[in-house]
Parts: structure tokens; C-alpha cells; sequence
């Protein structure tokens, strides 16, 4: 089991409807349905099109869920389709099947306003199902946040780090701050103060490429002159 390192002060947030807690958490007590139903409401609470519909193929095609469902292909499938079945028999999901299509094929939306009024537009022909992969909403894509990578990598988040990182994210480019982190765990030199220094070096040197040519070479560069009195080695 890997260890989880905690909520942090940054992080997005998905609004999530009480009944989840009052009515439904009492009562689910598959974990594949408790799984199935958290991700829906994450995926429609992401998604763009108000219209959206989720399917297996969906979940399929997000790794960091799917692999988290079953340990083989075959076992992940069977328990995010019973997942599938029970949030429907619960109604908490709603389904729809194209005609002549197995069950592997429904549409799945949220027993909401919302996801009510999707079906009733689709069965009135009103809009057709899109699954434009652009738009669907994956957990493997979001790119963690500063906060994130420096628990993961440099150490724990004390509240004065919490508004260092910050400033650092108004001054700095994203891709610099990772690119930093990068090279100081590379280099074995887990601080906040190397990292810095890389980043101040690059601004100053005006250096907007990376230097991908020798990571032990470019940390060595990025910490020597007036910087170097800062940093253990």
C-alpha cells in the first residue's frame, strides 16, 4: 500500500451532493459500487458538456482507475460492470441502452436534474452522445500541483512552505519549478533552497530552454557562484 500524503492547502475540490453521505454511504457496502459512484460523480462534476453520458469504455480508457479496480484486465472489468449494475439497481446511476447493443454499451448518467434531462433530450432526439477523447475527463492526466510534487519529493508542508510555493508559482513557470524538483531529487539534493537556486540561476542566466544535456552537470551549474553558500552538499 503506498502511503498517502494528505490533503493539501491548493488542492481542487469537487462538490459533492450530501445525500452521498446520509443516504447512500450507509447503505453501499460493495466497494466496487462505493468506487463506481465516487468516479461518476467526479466525471460529470469535470466534464464539459452538460450532456455527457459515462460508459465502460470510459473507465477502460482511464488507467489510474481501472488498474485500481482489479488486479487483471478481467477482474477489473467484472467489478467496475457489477460497480455498473448496483449504482443502477440503487438508482443512483440511470442507464439507457442503444437499441441492439449489449450492456457493455449503455450510457450511464447521474440520477440528477441534470443527468434526467440529458436522457430526456436523447430520447427525444434532441442531441446525440459525443466521445470526443479531448473532452473526457481522466485521473491520469491531472498534473499534480507544486504542493503535491514537493511532499512527494522534497519534504512535508509546513505553512511558510505553503506560501513560498506560492510565491514561487507567481514567479517562476510551472515547467520550471517541476523541471527544479526534477534535478534536485536526481541530484540527491531534496531542498527547497536547491530548487531555488536552479530557479533563480535560470531566471538570471535568462535560460528559457532546458538543459537536458547532462542532469548531474546542469545541477553542478545551477548551484555554484554566489548560490553555492546556501547549499549542503
Amino acid at each position: 500500500m503506498t502511503p498517502f500524503n494528505g490533503f493539501t492547502p491548493d488542492e481542487n475540490t469537487i462538490p459533492v451532493p450530501a445525500s452521498l453521505f446520509t443516504e447512500l454511504l450507509p447503505e453501499i457496502s460493495h466497494p466496487a459500487e462505493l468506487k463506481v459512484t465516487l468516479y461518476a460523480l467526479w466525471f460529470f462534476q469535470q466534464h464539459t458538456n452538460r450532456n455527457a453520458c459515462l460508459r465502460l469504455q470510459d473507465m477502460q480508457a482511464d488507467t489510474r482507475f481501472f488498474t485500481g479496480m482489479g488486479a487483471t484486465t478481467q477482474e477489473a472489468q467484472r467489478n467496475i460492470l457489477e460497480g455498473l449494475e448496483r449504482a443502477f439497481i440503487r438508482s443512483t446511476l440511470l442507464r439507457v441502452l442503444p437499441a441492439e447493443q449489449p450492456q457493455t454499451e449503455a450510457y450511464y448518467f447521474l440520477n440528477s436534474p441534470r443527468g434526467r434531462t440529458a436522457i430526456l433530450a436523447l430520447q427525444r432526439g434532441e442531441w446525440t452522445p459525443s466521445f470526443e477523447v479531448a473532452e473526457i475527463p481522466r485521473l491520469d492526466v491531472e498534473r499534480p500541483n507544486i504542493f503535491t510534487l514537493y511532499e512527494k519529493n522534497i519534504g512535508p508542508l509546513t505553512p511558510m512552505i505553503a506560501e513560498t510555493l506560492t510565491e514561487a508559482e507567481q514567479t517562476y513557470p510551472r515547467e520550471w519549478i517541476e523541471d527544479a524538483i526534477r534535478v534536485s531529487v536526481e541530484n540527491n539534493k531534496r531542498s527547497w533552497r536547491y530548487v531555488e537556486a536552479i530557479l533563480r540561476s535560470r531566471l538570471e542566466k535568462g535560460n528559457h530552454e532546458k538543459d537536458r544535456s547532462s542532469d548531474t552537470e546542469s545541477g553542478r551549474k545551477y548551484i555554484g557562484g554566489k548560490f553555492s553558500d546556501f547549499i549542503k552538499h
